[in-house]
């Protein structure tokens, strides 16, 4: 029976320590025809054995994540953008976890693409793709998954983006709390490294301006030096709200339009 031999190939492939398939490696393995396939697919997934994240590509769910539903994302993300042949990287976020930032787990699993891609949402999984069209020049790391490695963007990378998406990621507060938890893995080079890898300049006058006001002037006095050599406009400390009556911090050219609040 088709969904016997499936079970057999889906069996091995964990025993290899894989828990993702496409539907052309299972046609392939069971050499018969496209329905019956597609049938025995489908019952295996109704048992909750496999979930189909992406037309063509399956997730073995194993026994022990039977209730959830799902792996954790970090387990097939990079055979997911493998799949769909899109470069990426584990940011915001997602990133800040994988650093270290648990203070508030995300509730959503969150990636940078070069290219754009559709939200993918379901019952027990949320992943969240925002564009960054220079995302080759990103500094990132390899980090070691129960299943291989994914690419995770640098905690200085991470930094940066969690200024520029603060709107979307929870708004400034939140973006405070993580950096606060962030700043041990942050270091002068790093930060500039990270900086010099972006196309817009105004998250990083705000991220040099947030952390030298939490007290890590040492730790951006490089960056400082950086902004100061680039020509630089005034930006709002938070982006959509007013600026009018707001004082300008020379430094960083930053409108202080928000007060910088966190929950540690």
């Amino acid at each position: 029976m088709a969904i016997k031999a499936l079970g057999e190939f889906i069996a091995d492939l964990q025993s290899r320590g894989r828990y993702t398939f496409t539907r052309k490696e299972a046609a392939d393995f069971h050499n018969g025809s496209s329905p019956a396939v597609k049938k025995s697919l489908q019952r295996l997934a109704a048992k909750g054995k496999i979930v189909l994240i992406h037309r063509g590509f399956y997730v073995i769910v194993p026994l022990e994540y039977r209730k959830r539903g799902i792996l954790p994302p970090e387990w097939f993300i990079n055979d997911l953008m493998g799949f769909l042949g899109v470069q990426y990287y584990v940011g915001l976020l997602s990133a800040a976890a994988i650093h270290g930032a648990a203070h508030q787990q995300p509730q959503e699993f969150q990636v940078a693409v070069a290219s754009s891609i559709r939200d993918i949402e379901l019952s027990s999984l949320h992943i969240r793709f925002f564009k960054k069209a220079h995302l080759s020049s990103i500094p990132t790391a390899q980090t070691k998954t129960a299943t291989g490695y994914i690419s995770v963007s640098s905690p200085g990378s991470t930094a940066i983006d969690l200024v520029a998406y603060e709107r979307r990621i929870g708004g400034l507060s939140r973006v405070v709390t993580i950096l606060q938890e962030l700043r041990d893995l942050l270091d002068p080079a790093g930060l500039v490294e990270a900086a010099e890898a972006e196309q817009s300049l105004a998250p990083i006058q705000r991220l040099g301006f947030i952390l030298e006001k939490m007290g890590q002037g040492n730790l951006v006095g490089e960056l400082r030096k950086w902004v100061a050599s680039k020509s630089s406009r005034p930006t709002p400390l938070q982006t959509g709200s007013s600026r009018k009556g707001s004082r300008r911090d020379a430094n960083w050219n930053v409108i202080q339009n928000a007060e910088l609040k966190g929950d540690l």
